[in-house]
């Protein structure tokens, strides 16, 4: 199995650029995301989205903290195109679960992106709320863990175990901090890894030896020291 590499980002024009690159399946956004991009209309700005990424699946989230506006933006979101998966927070910001949104869309055949994930107990609770069919990706959040001291990697094993008897959920290695993670996600089997754009494209230069890495290393060094004119 194939660990897919999907980029983690808003903006229109890196959007343009990295659908055209092979190496990236599909999209992830956030609200954040999609502020730091500039939008004014959350709707208008997704819809700008998915005049450029029309194939590949492409998650976009609610911002709803209720049970209620949760799923009517969900049950929007959906309608806006074939490749869009919804993204659920587990929690709210209150601390109570999705079970039941999770439960009420996964019936409904949507597909979802269940966010803000960071432990294999989650991750149970989870599977707990769906069916075998429709499909269903599952983020946990590694960089974000890590951050914290923690290691998210027996986690994303757990999870990893919980989710093989469920065919159409994808465990998904959210917030990478550098390349290597994506080697980690594909070690462990994770099905997906979602990657800022300045990582994808330190991926793609993946295969450099240790022998040009040091002269390359070298060569800013002295390159630096010159423009600064430095002397001892």
């Amino acid at each position: 199995m194939k660990t897919k590499i999907y980029c983690d980002i808003a903006d229109l024009s890196l959007i343009k650029k990295f659908n055209q690159k092979k190496i990236v399946k599909g999209f992830t956004t956030n609200p954040s995301l999609i502020r730091k991009a500039g939008a004014k209309n959350y709707k208008e700005y997704c819809k700008k989205i998915l005049k450029v990424c029309k194939k590949k699946p492409i998650s976009f989230e609610v911002f709803g903290d209720t049970n209620k506006t949760m799923t009517d933006q969900a049950l929007k979101i959906n309608t806006w195109g074939k490749n869009v998966f919804v993204k659920i927070p587990i929690i709210n910001s209150k601390g109570v679960f999705s079970g039941k949104i999770i439960n009420q869309l996964n019936k409904k055949k949507i597909k979802l992106n269940i966010t803000a994930v960071y432990s294999a107990k989650q991750t149970k609770r989870i599977l707990s709320c769906l069916d075998k069919k429709t499909q269903v990706i599952i983020s946990i959040f590694a960089g974000r863990s890590a951050d914290c001291g923690n290691d998210p990697v027996p986690e994303f094993k757990n999870s990893l175990k919980l989710a093989k008897n469920y065919k159409n959920v994808e465990i998904l290695w959210a917030s990478v901090r550098e390349p290597y993670n994506y080697l980690q996600a594909k070690q462990l089997g994770c099905h997906i890894v979602t990657i800022p754009p300045k990582i994808i494209e330190k991926i793609e230069n993946f295969g450099k030896s240790y022998d040009k890495l040091t002269k390359e290393t070298v060569k800013i060094f002295l390159k630096d020291s010159r423009k600064s004119k430095f002397k001892i």
